[in-house]
């Protein structure tokens, strides 16, 4: 394993210094130990070498939230783990950088979890050529819910993608290698519009049609869920627009369990009704009448 390189302690900065105070540390130091101005020290190259490595890391804002969260004294460097190549780094650059460098930004080659030995930059052109790219992937509210595989195309590669259980609009799936430039293929998934399903959070909120009669008596109706229909008593002198909350019974939670499904009762009339349906609805109509109308009459 490469040593660990405290690239704070090197510039004599802390670990929250901003980005002026890491120039200007940078700045004295290199101007202390540049190997012109001591000529007679060997040693004055090394240490130049190390501050202009540290300084490098620090002063890119991507490099350095990469190296605060991988780059610890208390475990392997990530690309010995599977980690990632920075193009934006020139090789002349930090060719005489470190160990800890090569290996903690991707030039060092790993192969089964090893570093590899040799020229960190051999095989650094094939490995700056392989792009990554970002695609978004549309897929089925159910099919999301339920996971399982999917099959892209990717040129003319047909790639099985396994979607979680549960995924949810912007979960992103890393694919490595699977780019067209080689690089990995980092697919941003989007759940489509559905006609009965709507996510809400933790909660799946669906429309229930109900006859005006079983609104008004109640009674067992059919409810659409994730899993499949699910009988429920809907209560009497149900209104339209009330909500019933199935439990459990909507999206999987992060932290495990399932939210609610919530489901709108709409109130619904017969849009063609039979000579006895309309008798029906006028003995009803005369039964609801004030008492002192229907006396007059």
């Amino acid at each position: 394993m490469a040593a660990f390189k405290d690239y704070y302690q090197i510039l004599g900065v802390g670990r929250q210094a901003t980005q002026p105070e890491v120039k200007s540390a940078f700045r004295k130091l290199a101007a202390k130990h540049h190997p012109d101005r001591n000529p007679d020290d060997p040693a004055a190259e090394d240490r130049f070498k190390e501050i202009n490595e540290a300084y490098t890391v620090l002063s890119d804002q991507e490099k350095r939230g990469f190296y605060d969260r991988y780059g610890s004294a208390d475990g392997p460097p990530p690309y010995a783990g599977g980690g990632r190549v920075y193009s934006n780094i020139d090789p002349d650059q930090v060719a005489g950088f470190s160990d800890f460098f090569q290996t903690l930004f991707g030039f060092g080659g790993v192969e089964g979890g090893t570093v590899r030995g040799g020229d960190p930059f051999a095989g650094y052109q094939s490995r700056q050529a392989l792009q990554s790219a970002e695609a978004s992937l549309e897929i089925d509210l159910v099919a999301a819910y339920h996971g399982g595989e999917r099959t892209i195309t990717v040129g003319p590669r047909r790639i099985d993608v396994s979607i979680p259980k549960g995924a949810r609009s912007g979960t992103k799936l890393r694919l490595r290698g699977q780019a067209p430039g080689g690089g990995d293929l980092i697919l941003k998934l989007v759940l489509a519009a559905h006609p009965t399903f709507m996510l809400d959070r933790d909660n799946v909120r669906v429309r229930i049609q109900v006859p005006d009669f079983k609104a008004v008596l109640g009674g067992s109706v059919l409810v659409p869920t994730l899993d499949g229909e699910v009988e429920m008593t809907l209560p009497k002198a149900t209104q339209s627009g009330r909500i019933l909350r199935l439990r459990g019974q909507g999206w999987p939670k992060k932290e495990g369990g399932r939210g609610d499904e919530l489901a709108e009762v709409l109130v619904v009339i017969p849009e063609a009704l039979s000579d006895e349906q309309l008798e029906l609805y006028r003995r009803l109509e005369e039964a609801n009448e004030p008492q002192g109308k229907a006396a007059a009459a």
